[in-house]
C-alpha cells in the first residue's frame, strides 16, 4: 500500500500549506482529495510535487507491502 502521509510532513516542514498548494502552485482540490485518501498519482504529479518542494519521492510517499 501507498500512503501519502509523509507529504503533509514535508509541507510542515517547509511551511508550505495546501491553501498555498492550490492558489500558487496551481495544485488542483480534486489532487489534494485523492493524496488524502491514499488514491493512486500518476508519476508526472509526484514529479511536480517533489519540485515544487525541493524533497525526494521518499519525502511524498511511503510503501508498505500488503500482507
Amino acid at each position: 500500500m501507498i500512503s501519502y502521509e509523509p507529504l503533509y510532513e514535508t509541507l510542515k516542514s517547509k511551511n508550505i500549506s495546501t491553501y498555498k498548494l492550490i492558489n500558487q502552485y496551481g495544485i488542483s482540490r480534486s489532487l489534494l482529495d485523492r493524496l488524502k485518501h491514499n488514491k493512486p498519482i500518476s508519476t508526472v504529479t509526484l514529479n511536480d510535487l517533489c519540485n515544487i518542494l525541493g524533497c525526494r519521492v521518499e519525502d511524498i510517499l511511503l510503501f508498505t507491502p500488503d500482507e
